[in-house]
Formats: structure tokens, C-alpha cells, sequence
């Protein structure tokens, strides 16, 4: 899934520039778009190995900006919305259309459809550089990826130490009396097989995405079905739909309690929410989510805590550029993107100030410090976590850009 660079000179165009010492390497990539500057850079770490111009869509066909992955790849593709036009070495971004493709009009400037446009050489480069999977990040402004150290960031467990023979407590050989005989543990070697070292495990070589971001209606129904479950109100399978067993059970709970949810006509409420908690002995209700996905496909999810609920997280992204098993470290680049909320959004998320969005200063860091993890799902995390895993953290949710075939695809501006 995560990009490895693999390529040679002679592919080379002249809007191309390619770091030499990498051409027989093997490296992890992230595709960095401008529109404002209208150019393409290929990043392995912090160090540009391929530019290129491109040209983004034009008035009323804008390339939308984001957070994307390379879902599919064709070396001869038509245009399904466009005439059938041709789309030499499309790499597909959305099932909506958008794309990294080919063209013989790379005028530096908006002049697309929606997809970005690449110079013939270029784009028959790039193709032959990446992977299913590659993170494409589209913004207005040049972003280059920055090393982000923080310790709520994923990492591999190191290995346990072994016991020095220091700290084994011996047992002393001279008997209490002089005539007493000294016992002597022997093992019969000869009958015992000799022990076979355990082969290491090899470290996860399939990267993970992650998305951090707010709990909607489906995680809050999905926890009500599973903890009225336990509690035997039969609410059906936790799937997050209000159908009509779920809808029943959530009566049938509140019934028992109706001083609790006098006034309370809503079906779903936090009043709600926060009594089937305390009912189940569960504390206090998450308001945040984790997802995983891994191979474009669904891992699982677990439920976090954002410290400062009406502060906004701001949109990020970080990706896990090379791992250390034996120390257990990890290195992590982060971007941040530009991500103004209409009045709307923040009235549904509940956010009152997006002060966390501004560029200035360090916004990772401090949306990660207000992210708590339970320590479970951090260890279950930490052992699936190889080069190339991605994490984004948004307040925005599953954009509806993400489904079957899809890594999380996070729009900032359609």
C-alpha cells in the first residue's frame, strides 16, 4: 500500500528534477499538490525528489483539496464524464472522477475538469514510482512535511530486556553442616531435546490509515445498541441504524427512568447517551472515534476522548516514514492543512472557535495533546503500525469522498 520509489534517469522530462542518489533506492513517497503555485512535488521524507507543473481545474470544475490516496491505476484510461477523453497513466484520487493523469495541455495554469494535470514524461515517471495507496495531498498553498515528535504518536513496542545473570538470586552451595550432604541439581541434557530459538516475528509490512476525528450519530447509536445489549433491552446488532429494535429498546431503557428524561423528546440525546453509560458502569461517553483501515478496507474502530470539545481540531496529516523495532521508535511527518468551518458545521460539531486551525505555531502537537487513546487500542495500533501508515486528524468526520475501495479521503474545499 505505501509507495515505494523505483525508477531511473532516463524518464526524466525537463520539468522534472530527481534527487540521483535515490534512482536504485527503495523509499516511502507522499504527492504534495499546489494550486496556487500550480506544481506537483514528490516527497521521500522531508526531501523533494521529483517536481513537475501541473495544471488543476478551471472556474466551476475546481480540483477540490485534501487529503487523497491513490486508489487505482491505468496506463490508458477514458473519461467517463468527459467524451471518453483520453487519460494516459491515470492515477485514480476519488470514484467521483478526480485524477492524476497525462495531457498534451499543461499550460501552468487552471484549465482541467477537476483532475491535475501532468506533462507526458512526467506523468509516465510518476506512474512508474508509486503504489495503490500513496497519500496525495491537494491544498492551495505549498505544504512540505515536517518531523512531528510527540508521545501520543503510535510507536512499536521495543523488545523486553532480559534478566542479567546479576539479578538471578543464587542460592548458596555450602551446607548449613558439615556432615550433611550437598545436593546437587543436574539436568539429564542427554534426554531433553536442545532448545530451538522462536524465529522473531517480522514486523507489519502492510501499512494502516487512521483517522482521529469527532463521533457522529453512527458511533453514538452504535455504542447505545451494544451497551443496552448488555444490559438486556435487546436493542439488535450495534450497526448504528435506527431501526425499529434499536428504537424499541431505547423506550422500552427509558421507561424505567422517567424523571431522568422528563422533557426529553429527542430519541438520541446526550441525556441519553450519558445514562446508558452510567447504567452499564462504563464512566463518562467518549466524543471521539479512531478508525483503521488497512488494504482500503475496514479494521476496526475505538472510542477516544478530545480534551476542549469546542475548540477545533484543525485538519492534519502525518504519515510514518521509518520505524526502529529494536529501539521502538517511530519517525513521524506532519502537515497541516487549511480548513475554514461554515456556521453550520461548527453549530453540528458544537465547535465555538477554530483558533486551533491557524497555521501558525505548532497545531499538531497541540491537537495531539488533546487526544486521549485508551491504552488498549494504543497497543493493539502500536503492533499493526509499518512505514507508510498514515493518520488524519479532523473534526469534519468519514467525508462522503470515503467508502468500499477507499483509504480516508478528508476534503478541506470542494
Amino acid at each position: 500500500m505505501f509507495s515505494r520509489l523505483v525508477f531511473g534517469l532516463g524518464l526524466l522530462s525537463a520539468t522534472a528534477l530527481v534527487h540521483p542518489a535515490l534512482a536504485a533506492d527503495v523509499r516511502t513517497l507522499q504527492i504534495f499538490v499546489s494550486k496556487n503555485k500550480q506544481s506537483l512535488a514528490v516527497y521521500d521524507g522531508t526531501e523533494v525528489v521529483a517536481t513537475s507543473k501541473v495544471s488543476t481545474g478551471k472556474d466551476g470544475h475546481t480540483t477540490p483539496s485534501g487529503i487523497f490516496s491513490v486508489l487505482e491505476k491505468q496506463k490508458y484510461h477514458e473519461s467517463n464524464l468527459y467524451s471518453n477523453a483520453p487519460m494516459p497513466f491515470m492515477q485514480r484520487l476519488t470514484w467521483s472522477g478526480i485524477a492524476l493523469h497525462e495531457s498534451n495541455s499543461v499550460p501552468r495554469y487552471p484549465a482541467s475538469h477537476g483532475c491535475v494535470r501532468m506533462p507526458g514524461a512526467f506523468a509516465k515517471m510518476l506512474y512508474g514510482m508509486t503504489e495503490a495507496g500513496i497519500p496525495v495531498i491537494i491544498s492551495d498553498g505549498e505544504l512540505a512535511p515536517q518531523p512531528i515528535d510527540h508521545p501520543n504518536l503510535f510507536r512499536p513496542d521495543a523488545p523486553a530486556a532480559m534478566p542479567l545473570l546479576s539479578d538471578v538470586e543464587l542460592r548458596p552451595s555450602i551446607p548449613h553442616s558439615r556432615e550433611a550432604p550437598v545436593q546437587v541439581a543436574m539436568n539429564d541434557t542427554a534426554a531433553m531435546p536442545m532448545p530451538v530459538a522462536a524465529p522473531e516475528a517480522e514486523p507489519p509490512s502492510e501499512p494502516i490509515s487512521m483517522l482521529i476525528t469527532r463521533r457522529t450519530l453512527r458511533e453514538t447509536v452504535i455504542d447505545i445498541q451494544a451497551l443496552l445489549n448488555q444490559l438486556g433491552f435487546s436493542a439488535g446488532d450495534p450497526d448504528g441504524l435506527l431501526g425499529p429494535t434499536t428504537v424499541e429498546a431505547i423506550r422500552a431503557f427509558k421507561t424505567l427512568r422517567p424523571a431522568e428524561f422528563a422533557g426529553d423528546r429527542s430519541l438520541i440525546s446526550d441525556t441519553l447517551l450519558k445514562s446508558v453509560y452510567a447504567a452499564a458502569g462504563k464512566g463518562e461517553p467518549p466524543n471521539g472515534v479512531i478508525m483503521v483501515r488497512r488494504a482500503f478496507k475496514p479494521i476496526f474502530e475505538a472510542p477516544v476522548m478530545i480534551a476542549d470539545p469546542g475548540l477545533a481540531l484543525g485538519t492534519h496529516f502525518l504519515t510514518l516514514h521509518a520505524i526502529d523495532e529494536t529501539a521502538g521508535t517511530a519517525d513521524w511527518l506532519g502537515v497541516t492543512l487549511a480548513n475554514n468551518l461554515s456556521r453550520e458545521t461548527m453549530k453540528r460539531l458544537g465547535i465555538t472557535n477554530q483558533e486551533s486551525s491557524i497555521l501558525a505555531g505548532k497545531p499538531i502537537a497541540r491537537s495531539l495533546s488533546r487526544i486521549a487513546i485508551p491504552e488498549e487500542t494504543r497497543r493493539k495500533i502500536d503492533a499493526l503500525i509499518a512505514p507508510g501508515s498514515t493518520l488524519t486528524i479532523s473534526d469534519t468526520g468519514v467525508g462522503p469522498e470515503t467508502g468500499e475501495g477507499t483509504d480516508f479521503i478528508t476534503i478541506t474545499r470542494g
